[in-house]
């Protein structure tokens, strides 16, 4: 069951200019009739959720998509104010809106800052602009660089930037450059992405992009190197993707990886509420034309130590020991010899990955939870 702390709400805007040719979230292209439906459903089902809460603070919102920076600011306040008047949010609480650089204007920055989102993750993905036309991404090196100084100018103090590493042609050369211009903007935090080539994706269909990627040794270089690049201008590991400036950690994305509550809403959400997991259907029109979104529950138990142990190593301060009941023993027999092999460490209170082993995550937490 639920311990009742304070709950995160993720919304799903859905919307995306241009579809990007590696990109298999779900969404769908934008009209101004479909953003005003699909705002009046999310505030519909706030005023279920505000029902439900029990009083319970929120204390991270984010809007993730797609793109959520294409909503106009009219649905963005909408959606921010509604949240204020229903739910119990906190003063401090860390309001989050992914953008593209193409779509931030001074103004719209202007508004959205105004309406209280006090975090900017933007997608930047590279500082090259012949891998940037390799993304099928619309903006370039320049309009990226001048989003981030803009959206600082008009008072944003917490930005992130996501990046993508193993774009195909990319060089050890290309990659420091695109780092070196990225730790000078005046950001706190940074992820950086393996790219990976996902079914049903136009770059599942193009041969020419797959035999240009990077092999697995090039792969590990190229990741190992991104690592101790940002660890050394301060930007420290804090999950297997993720490095920020002390205390500018992702607030919200941290529940997940701790299995903490939130609130999903729009089509493809996820939730944890009151004890159990599950998603909305990626499906707009089902959405906007339900009263209430419907949600189908995930088999999977977040009470189960495996699901918490899995999320918990993705983090660098890894496995509290406290929390392996009777595996304790077992994994530390295991993690002893990861340790040899570089892979993973331990204290006396917890065993983490170290960067080499975040490369094969995968196997090593399966290594080290199941019997």
């Amino acid at each position: 069951m639920s311990d009742k702390k304070n709950l995160g709400l993720y919304i799903h805007v859905p919307f995306c200019a241009v579809k990007c040719p590696y990109c298999d979230f779900y969404s769908v292209s934008y009209s101004r009739r479909n953003e005003n439906l699909y705002t009046d459903a999310v505030i519909r089902n706030l005023e279920r959720y505000s029902g439900l809460c029990g009083g319970r603070k929120i204390d991270t919102i984010y809007f993730g998509g797609g793109t959520p920076s294409l909503l106009s600011a009219q649905s963005v306040r909408k959606i921010l104010f509604s949240t204020f008047k229903l739910f119990n949010v906190e003063n401090s609480a860390e309001i989050t809106m992914e953008a593209n650089p193409d779509t931030l204007t001074a103004a719209k920055l202007h508004e959205f800052y105004s309406f209280g989102i006090n975090r900017l993750s933007i997608g930047v993905q590279s500082l090259d602009d012949n891998e940037l036309l390799k993304l099928g991404r619309k903006h370039s090196s320049a309009k990226a660089q001048k989003a981030v100084n803009m959206a600082y100018d008009t008072g944003f103090s917490n930005i992130s930037c996501d990046i993508m590493l193993g774009i195909c042609g990319q060089t050890p050369e290309t990659l420091n450059s695109t780092l070196e211009k990225l730790v000078k903007l005046p950001i706190k935090h940074i992820s950086a992405y393996m790219l990976k080539i996902e079914p049903d994706t136009p770059f599942a269909e193009n041969e020419n992009i797959i035999k240009n990627l990077p092999d697995d040794d090039q792969f590990a270089d190229i990741y190992l190197d991104t690592v101790e690049f940002l660890e050394n201008h301060g930007f420290k590991q804090y999950e297997i993707s993720n490095f920020s400036e002390n205390g500018f950690e992702s607030r919200h994305n941290l529940k997940y990886w701790l299995c903490e509550e939130y609130i999903g809403i729009a089509p493809s959400a996820h939730s944890f509420f009151n004890g159990k997991r599950y998603f909305v259907p990626s499906e707009l029109i089902k959405f906007t034309d339900e009263q209430f979104q419907t949600e189908i529950i995930n088999e999977e138990n977040p009470a189960d130590f495996e699901e918490k142990a899995m999320l918990r190593l993705r983090l660098k301060n890894g496995l509290p020991l406290d929390m392996c009941g009777e595996k304790k023993d077992s994994i530390i027999k295991k993690a002893g010899y990861l340790k040899k092999e570089g892979l993973a460490d331990l204290n006396n209170n917890a065993v983490f990955l170290t960067p080499e082993g975040f490369l094969v995550s995968n196997q090593i937490i399966e290594y080290l939870i199941m019997d």
